[in-house]
């Protein structure tokens, strides 16, 4: 890609609102854009790193045997009055709204009602148990404090994994497998989560799952501890910092945090509910058991920019950039479009600065955009290539097949 070319272009002004580092690079570096307060347009660049996250995420729930499909943001009143959501516990949160025809119809805020309904159509037998199925989709929830650019918005991207099982073991296994896959995803986006006991909100009376990333750009508090995997949201604690740890007996510490994911264990509820049963083996009529797993991708797109920040810009992970290279010209055009060549004819995507701009300006760029890898070509290298990663200070100077062993 030829950053002259490139759309948009970046801004020197940081967003007046922008109260995180996130907020105002992703904006200033031409990342996203807002249309108001909790919409934004994921311009080339984000939508390539969420390209790469949504890659991850769909390798790890494919690995654990989930299908995925695309289920109708657009959602009749009906579905949800059958769980009493409707006027109930999601209420304020849903747009809803009557059509043309004076029907109801909300936009999805979840998918629990439209899965379940899914699945009480197809499942005709305890044969066809257990399933798991997936999507990435926006979601619409009418937030209130709409902020923080991508933390916190009222339409945003979601990865949400539903489990179906006949029986609570079964559920219960495949509800500690997705806490490893969750634990795979963070880890290849260069996050460590916490997986964080925590309420289940709007969502179920039980206890859920939370996966917390511990940052001071985070809403949410969790008490935890570093000697161990001990973890709780600290709406529900009834421990303290200094505490001993329960599971382990190190003193407990209480940090701002991130939330990037949820798990529920629903059980028999939507059974219950929207009557989902299936007779076992035997003949006995058996409740169709429920799971969900979210993933907020929006979000996390966020998240790695406020743990991989200084002050002059972003500095992505490999595994997500949007371009693994930054490969800037200085007056040496001809000699950047062979090293640009060889480059793509390896494989690897390259962003090649070849804009009529100073030199100040395409380093300023280049660190505000945050690729792992900068080369530069220019008199100064001469025949050699200048090479430096976005976390590091320090630049070498390499012949093209060194970089080339260096960057692949």
């Amino acid at each position: 890609m030829r950053q002259s070319k490139l759309f948009p272009k970046t801004i020197k002004i940081a967003p007046k609102d922008a109260v995180s580092a996130s907020h105002k690079y992703l904006v200033q570096a031409g990342y996203v854009d807002m249309l108001q307060a909790g919409v934004y347009t994921y311009l080339p660049l984000a939508w390539r790193v969420i390209g790469n996250i949504n890659r991850i995420v769909r390798e790890e729930m494919n690995t654990e045997g989930a299908q995925e499909l695309l289920m109708p943001a657009l959602q009749p009143k009906g579905i949800w009055e059958e769980t009493g959501r409707w006027s109930g516990s999601l209420s304020e949160v849903m747009y809803q709204f009557k059509d043309a025809s004076n029907k109801d119809f909300g936009l999805a805020a979840t998918h629990e009602e439209v899965v379940y309904d899914l699945m009480r159509r197809f499942i005709n037998s305890y044969k066809d148990l257990p399933v798991a199925v997936y999507q990435i989709q926006n979601k619409f929830r009418a937030e209130l404090r709409a902020k923080g650019g991508l933390m916190r918005g009222r339409e945003f991207m979601m990865k949400d994994l539903y489990s179906f099982h006949l029986s609570a073991e079964d559920l219960n296994e495949y509800y500690k497998k997705m806490i490893e896959a969750y634990k795979r995803v963070y880890s290849r986006c260069g996050l460590e989560a916490k997986v964080v006991e925590a309420s289940g909100g709007v969502f179920t009376d039980n206890f859920s799952h939370e996966f917390q990333v511990v940052s001071d750009a985070g809403e949410d508090k969790i008490l935890y501890c570093d000697g161990c995997d001990w973890a709780q949201n600290s709406e529900i604690t009834k421990l303290k910092v200094g505490d001993k740890c329960p599971k382990c007996g190190q003193p407990l510490k209480e940090g701002k945090s991130i939330e990037v994911g949820n798990i529920f264990n629903f059980g028999e509820k939507y059974a219950k509910d929207m009557n989902g049963y299936v007779n076992d083996d035997k003949g006995e009529k058996l409740p169709i058991l429920m799971a969900s797993y979210g993933i907020g991708i929006s979000r996390l797109v966020a998240t790695i920019v406020e743990k991989y920040h200084d002050d002059k810009g972003i500095i992505w992970p490999e595994a997500v950039a949007p371009f693994k290279v930054h490969l800037i010209s200085i007056k040496k055009d001809a000699e950047a479009e062979k090293v640009y060549n060889e480059l793509t004819l390896k494989g690897i995507e390259v962003l090649l600065d070849d804009r009529d701009v100073s030199a100040g300006a395409k380093f300023a760029d280049a660190d505000l955009i945050g690729l792992p890898w900068r080369l530069v070509v220019s008199d100064k290298a001469g025949v050699k290539i200048e090479v430096k990663k976005r976390n590091e200070s320090a630049s070498r100077l390499l012949d093209l097949a060194e970089v080339l062993k260096e960057v692949i």
